[in-house]
């Protein structure tokens, strides 16, 4: 369970970075990415995007502080990664995005979601056992 709990803080630290980035600095962080800046107003959607961001990565990171995490929440971040890591790939071979913009986060993603996999298939087993 440590590699769980360091891995949970882990996905909720990257959580806060982007609830941060998006709420405080939206359009900068596009321009950091190397996507194109959208206009101003919709640093207004953005923004509610990172509210999402910050409530999962506090939902991470009382996962890494439970004794028992929610199965259902770690599936659901699994599910999470998965999406991003297709939509990245989707992206990218559409030729939207260049492999710049999209490997780390799609390596973090499908880190991510591997990692929680695999400890969701060995909490699976040693509950049949």
């Amino acid at each position: 369970m440590p590699g769980l709990r360091i891995l949970l803080w882990v996905i909720a630290m990257s959580q806060f970075v982007l609830g941060a980035l998006t709420l405080f600095a939206p359009l900068q962080f596009y321009g950091w990415m190397g996507l194109t800046v959208p206009a101003a107003d919709n640093a207004y959607m953005i923004g509610m995007l990172g509210a999402r961001f910050v409530a999962y990565g506090v939902g991470m990171a009382m996962l890494a502080q439970s004794d028992s995490p929610s199965r259902f929440w770690i599936t659901n971040m699994v599910l999470i990664q998965a999406i991003d890591f297709a939509v990245g790939l989707y992206y990218l071979t559409a030729g939207v995005v260049a492999v710049g913009v999209v490997a780390f986060p799609m390596f973090n993603a499908a880190l991510f979601a591997i990692l929680l996999m695999l400890y969701l298939i060995r909490g699976r087993q040693a509950s049949v056992s």
